[in-house]
């Protein structure tokens, strides 16, 4: 895999600062029932990198000394790490709201039977990539017979409530692009979404996140060995837009990745660009425990402008 970093370091994108620290985003391993083309994590079946036990000691310390709103899970599938439900059985009771970054296909994996019940039990909101409603779309970027397990996916967390008004059960679908093209409308797609999947599957759920793709990792490599790389990138400059600064996720985010160190973004983590902050070495969760973050630098290149294109991108879909 071609290494990005160095096609991203013009470092021409407007400089930010951080505001209060809600949401932890932590990527508990890199393992993955799944290798998808536009998987900014390289993650894959072959993948071992787990969270050990003693970050995640740390991980609960950071949670009980923050005022943390949210512990985002994400990976690779973040529900093969073997301590998947611990973590969320000791955030929510905490009062933190989970957010579980689920595949959909993970359900059906043997020794998984039990996910979504448990999903259900502890309220997690579900946040489940769906790059298309159509089946030839989905496997062509996700592999063949991802889309009817998404689908028998999507239909076992429905019997369960998730996606239902007033179940208290929130499941949201995330679109990526297939190639190198910004993200449609979001409102729109959501009404071709909803109306597709219920006319075709009977399936409801909540919202739709569009997720402009960045050059990175599996994706960005991809570009560079197709010569479609600096095009992109300057897809992205192109439709920046100031309006999104202000509700970039890495303002009130850190990304954890599964050795308990610090990232400003998820993107980051995996272009290995520490938080320029706290610590003569590197960033830690030991260190976050007794830290104050709010006005403090984040860490930029030329990838940013991903988040701020066109209507803007975040884990929570469009910014403005």
């Amino acid at each position: 895999m071609l290494d990005t970093l160095p096609l991203l370091n013009r470092l021409d994108f407007p400089p930010i600062r951080r505001r209060a620290l809600e949401t932890l985003q932590v990527n508990l391993t890199y393992q993955c029932n799944q290798r998808c083309l536009h998987c900014h994590v390289n993650a894959g079946p072959t993948r071992t990198e787990a969270m050990s036990d003693a970050v995640i000691a740390d991980l609960y310390q950071v949670l009980d000394a923050h005022s943390v709103k949210t512990l985002d899970l994400t990976g690779g599938a973040p529900e093969m790490h073997p301590r998947f439900r611990d973590i969320v059985r000791h955030a929510r009771a905490e009062g933190i709201e989970v957010i579980d970054r689920c595949n959909l296909t993970i359900l059906s994996e043997p020794g998984y039977e039990y996910l979504a019940e448990f999903l259900a039990e502890n309220k997690v909101q579900v946040s489940a990539s769906l790059p298309c409603y159509s089946r030839d779309n989905v496997d062509q970027q996700r592999g063949d017979g991802v889309f009817e397990r998404s689908i028998q996916g999507l239909l076992q967390l429905n019997r369960l409530g998730y996606g239902k008004p007033d179940s208290g059960l929130e499941l949201n679908l995330v679109y990526n692009p297939q190639g190198p093209s910004l993200p449609p409308p979001q409102a729109a797609l959501q009404a071709d979404y909803k109306a597709h999947l219920q006319e075709d599957f009977g399936i409801v759920f909540s919202q739709l996140f569009t997720i402009t793709n960045q050059p990175i990792a599996r994706f960005g490599s991809t570009l560079a060995s197709r010569g479609q790389f600096n095009d992109y990138m300057q897809l992205l400059r192109d439709n920046f837009s100031a309006a999104n600064l202000p509700g970039l996720m890495c303002r009130n985010t850190i990304s954890v990745d599964w050795r308990g160190h610090l990232y400003d973004c998820d993107f980051n983590q995996m272009l290995d660009l520490d938080m320029p902050i706290i610590a003569k070495d590197r960033p830690h969760l030991r260190q976050l425990a007794t830290q104050t973050l709010e006005g403090l630098p984040i860490a930029t290149r030329d990838h940013c402008f991903a988040c701020t294109a066109g209507q803007g991108s975040s884990c929570g879909g469009v910014i403005s």
